[in-house]
């Protein structure tokens, strides 16, 4: 038996889209995911400019907020493999936004730092993400925006 209503949509399009939200039927994690792709994609527009992806800007503002670091506490700030946060520095270092140099406490170790151009950049997408994050969340009343934060942060920890 072939019922319309059992059968896949044939239209890719349709696919993805889903049936229609009920309010009422959308659960929690639903919300929250769907949330967090808007801020996801709003994020990844507001570093266009940078040529810099998320990950870049987070190192990028970890390295401009304390100094100059080991790659290894670079990474533990970033909540990332070791590996990983050297292919970050690579890609943060080839458009001149950091560099590396030798730690002079221990030669054998490297520092990573933000360059002049690095800080400029990072204050500039500061800047730049604070005026998404106002627009994004600039609809909630204050108590709204407390409960909100609160919430968040009782889920982080």
């Amino acid at each position: 038996m072939t019922g319309a209503t059992s059968d896949p949509p044939t239209d890719p399009a349709a696919r993805c889209a889903g049936p229609p939200t009920d309010p009422a039927e959308e659960s929690l994690a639903e919300l929250f995911w769907a949330v967090a792709r808007r801020l996801r994609h709003q994020s990844r527009r507001t570093l266009e400019p940078w040529d810099v992806n998320p990950g870049h800007a987070r190192a990028l503002a970890v390295l401009t907020r304390h100094g100059a670091m080991r790659l290894s506490a670079l990474a533990e700030h970033l909540h990332i493999a070791p590996r990983s946060t050297t292919e970050v520095v690579d890609g943060l270092e080839e458009r001149g936004l950091v560099a590396r140099h030798p730690d002079p406490a221990d030669r054998r170790a490297t520092l990573v730092a933000p360059t002049d151009e690095g800080t400029r950049v990072g204050a500039a997408i500061r800047t730049a993400r604070s005026a998404e994050a106002e627009r994004f969340f600039g609809h909630l009343s204050p108590t709204d925006h407390a409960d909100l934060t609160r919430i968040l942060r009782t889920l982080r920890d």
